[in-house]
Parts: structure tokens; C-alpha cells; sequence
């Protein structure tokens, strides 16, 4: 598991907004964290397309960056990770994991096609330009930039029409892309889609992505690729990170400063100085991020018999997070993917998260082979996994009636202003609907 997720580290944190090797450096300590606390031996935890996009968008990170710089972005990021651990836990103390599952399937449905959507925005340009920054200026001077300042200036709040009409643009003017980065981005795409079908059975989840990054990395190096690709890898220092019993054992991972991660100004640069809308917005966070574990666990539970505790996981969700903070890490939440590779691979207790946690902290003095890697075939790796649902959304189309519109609205809300926004409105045109307005009962003759 801990080699066929590295594709997936260094993708999610593109997408969160900053350098893809931060994803190898800092994901070692929330798995590890994860591990000491989950009671369930196959899940695993970690920054996934859902917590990328949504942190990015909560954040707005392209302006932040922009603005500030990656190094404060980072900071930034690390202070949310924080306050969404706390959220996480308090949240399970009240009560909150055994209410998580009674969201409604309309809502979660529109809501996930929303971040799907938001996920798509945030790997395109990537995938079909050299360098995925072009395209932003492309978009700002067409129609599309036009469409983009009306509705910001009508709704403030709406940070994902910008990645809207990125792919509105992306895909009505194929002559902008870039013919390599676009060659290695649907080659990868389509071999990662398709591979299972003819690769061997033994093989774990995930081959195929270890599979095409690897290809595309080794094109990358034989033919002088000129794209943007990962980049350097800085290495540890020897003498840094954590020393324990007295030096004998060296844990290389560099620790941020709680004290300073408290200090950033988050709520005034992010949530118009607001603490209580950063506590809540954190709160919303916590909760949407607690229905991927929910159907994480629920599916091992129905498949294999494997009990679980809502309070505990949502607790170890927030510890997760904390340790996310502590090391500069996007918040983190069940991944479906790795924990379906654990199950598979024959783990048996949480022990299995703790080795693979270990084994990223100790081999990142070898990830530099990843340097060379196309950021158009990690594109492809995350494109791979969403494009599906977001142009046949299923789950949307099978709802009927009210569920439908709500379905929809939620959907909408949630692609163009942000996940935290469509989650709520979501959750309130369902209460309008159902709740509050009722059909008039037939009168019994």
C-alpha cells in the first residue's frame, strides 16, 4: 500500500495548492497517528481528493498563495488541519458521529457530484497544459473570465465558479492545450481506467497507477520533458525531527510550531475575521469529512462482519488531523482506495497503518526518483477516479421527486460557491422541502 500510494500523495497535495512533494513529507504522521486510534484494522486515513478540495476552496488558495506565498499557504493549511481536529473531536464527545449518518442521501449525493466537479477543476489544467497556471490567464480574458466576475461580484462567496469555467474553456478550445502534457494526460488516464481489465488479478489496487506514473516518469527523463513536473524533493536533515530515548531512535520529519500555528490569522484573512464562522465552517468540515468513514466503515461492517464505534472513529479522525497540523499536512479523512488495499493485502489489525505510516516517513530520502514525474499524469491519476461520476452522476439521476431538486440544488451550490456552502444549503432546501412544506394529506371519504 505505502508504494501504491505515493502517485496519490503528491497529486492531492497539487491539488490542496501547494508543492507536490509537501504530500509525501507530511503523510507518514497522520497515518501513524491514525493507526494508534482507529479500531478498525483495515481503514486508513489521509488527504484525499474530497479534503484537498475542499480545504483549497475554504482557503481560497490560488489567491492566498498568490498573495502571501507558499510558505505561509502552508501555514495557513496546517492552522485549518488544527481546528478541524479540534472540531472533530468535540464533535464526538456531544455526540455528532452517531447523528453523521443521518444525512440525507439527497444531499450527500449532490454534495459529493459538487467536489467531484471541484476535484476535476483542480487537476485539468494540469493535465492539459505544460503548465497548468496558463490556463487562468486564458480564461480571465475570454467570455468565460466575464461570466466568472459577475457571479463573484453577485455572490462573494462563489470560489468554485472560477474552476467551472476552467473546464467550460479547457473543453471548448482544444487548440490551447499543450499536445504533449495533453498525450501524457489521456494515455494516463485511459490506462489507469481500463488496466484492471487486462492486468493480472493478483495484483493489488493501485498497479496501475504505480504503473502509468512510472512510464510517464521514465518519458519524462529519456525525452527531456519540459512540462512541469514534480520538482525537487528536499531531503531531511539528518539531525532534525524527532529524537527519542536519547537519540538512539531519529524520526526524520520536521514539526511545526503549535504555538505559532495558533497565531496565524486565519479567521482574518480566510473568514472575515470571524472566529465563530472559522468554528463553524471547521464544524461543517469535520462532519462532511466524517461521511467518508462512515461508508468506509459501514461497507466492512455489511461485507465482513467488522464492527465499529462512530465516537471512537470520529475521535480518530480528529487525532489524525492534529497530527496533520503538526506537520504541515491538508486535513485527512477515510480513504476508500487505501483502505480497500489494506483489506485486500490481508491486514489483520491496525499495525498495518502504522508500518506503512513508518515506511513513508523512512524511504523519503528515496522519493526523489518522483522529481522527474509529469504533473499531467498525477492530473490523470485523480482525473481517473472522478471523471466518471461527474459526467453520468448515477446517484443523482436514481433520485426521484423532491430528492431529485434536492439532489440537484445541492449539487449546483456546492460546484459554484464551495463544499461548506452547498453542504448547508443543501441540508436547508431539504428541511424547506420535506419539512417544512408538506403535501396536503388526501381526505379519507
Amino acid at each position: 500500500m505505502a508504494a501504491t500510494s505515493v502517485p496519490q500523495l503528491i497529486a492531492y497535495a497539487e491539488t490542496v495548492g501547494y508543492a507536490g512533494y509537501r504530500g509525501l513529507t507530511t503523510a507518514g504522521a497522520p497515518l501513524f497517528a491514525w493507526g494508534l486510534a482507529t479500531g478498525s484494522p483495515w481503514m486508513n486515513s489521509g488527504v484525499t481528493s474530497l479534503t484537498a478540495v475542499m480545504a483549497k476552496t475554504d482557503l481560497g488558495g490560488e489567491a492566498y498563495v498568490a498573495k502571501y506565498g507558499e510558505k505561509e499557504y502552508v501555514d495557513l493549511v496546517s492552522a485549518y488541519s488544527l481546528y478541524i481536529g479540534v472540531a472533530s473531536i468535540v464533535m464526538a464527545l456531544v455526540g455528532f458521529g452517531k447523528l453523521a449518518s443521518k444525512v440525507p442521501t439527497s444531499v450527500k449525493s449532490g454534495f459529493k457530484w459538487g467536489c467531484e466537479l471541484g476535484v476535476l477543476a483542480s487537476a485539468l489544467p494540469n493535465g492539459l497544459y505544460a503548465f497548468g497556471s496558463s490556463l487562468k490567464g486564458m480564461v480571465a480574458t475570454s467570455a468565460f473570465g466575464d461570466v466568472v466576475t459577475t457571479v463573484k461580484t453577485a455572490v462573494p462567496g462563489a470560489t468554485g465558479i472560477s474552476g467551472v469555467a476552467n473546464i467550460a474553456y479547457a473543453v471548448t478550445n482544444p487548440q490551447s492545450w499543450d499536445v504533449v502534457a495533453a498525450a501524457i494526460f489521456f494515455a494516463s488516464t485511459f490506462f489507469v481506467m481500463k488496466a484492471k481489465s487486462f492486468l493480472p488479478k493478483w495484483l493489488p489496487p493501485g498497479s496501475e497507477v504505480l504503473m502509468a506514473t512510472a512510464a510517464a516518469t521514465v518519458f519524462s527523463v529519456y525525452y527531456g520533458y519540459e512540462g512541469g513536473v514534480v520538482g525537487e524533493i528536499p531531503s531531511v536533515d539528518s539531525d532534525s525531527g524527532l529524537s527519542l530515548f536519547n537519540g538512539m531512535v531519529k524520526v526524520p520529519i520536521e514539526l511545526m510550531d503549535v504555538k505559532e500555528l495558533l497565531n496565524v490569522p486565519i479567521a482574518e484573512r480566510c473568514f472575515g475575521g470571524s472566529m465563530v464562522k472559522l468554528f463553524i465552517t471547521a464544524a461543517i468540515f469535520s462532519g462532511v469529512n466524517f461521511l467518508s468513514i462512515v461508508g468506509i466503515a459501514s461497507g466492512f461492517e455489511s461485507d465482513n462482519n467488522v464492527p465499529w464505534s462512530a465516537p471512537r472513529e470520529l475521535i480518530s479522525q480528529g487525532v489524525s488531523n492534529l497530527a496533520a497540523a503538526s506537520v504541515g499536512s491538508a486535513p485527512v479523512s477515510g480513504s476508500m482506495s487505501r483502505s480497500l488495499v489494506s483489506r485486500m493485502t490481508g491486514a489483520s489489525s491496525q499495525l498495518a497503518c502504522i508500518v506503512t505510516a513508518l515506511l513513508w516517513i523512512y524511504m523519503m530520502p528515496y522519493m526523489s526518483i518522483m522529481s522527474p514525474t509529469p504533473k499531467a499524469a498525477l492530473s490523470a491519476v485523480i482525473v481517473s477516479a472522478v471523471v466518471k461520476n461527474v459526467v453520468i452522476p448515477k446517484k443523482i439521476l436514481a433520485l426521484k421527486g423532491n430528492d431529485f431538486i434536492v439532489g440537484v440544488a445541492t449539487a449546483a451550490t456546492t460546484a459554484i460557491t464551495s463544499p461548506t456552502i452547498g453542504f448547508g444549503v443543501g441540508c436547508v432546501i431539504y428541511v424547506a422541502i420535506n419539512v417544512l412544506v408538506r403535501s396536503p394529506k388526501k381526505k379519507v371519504a
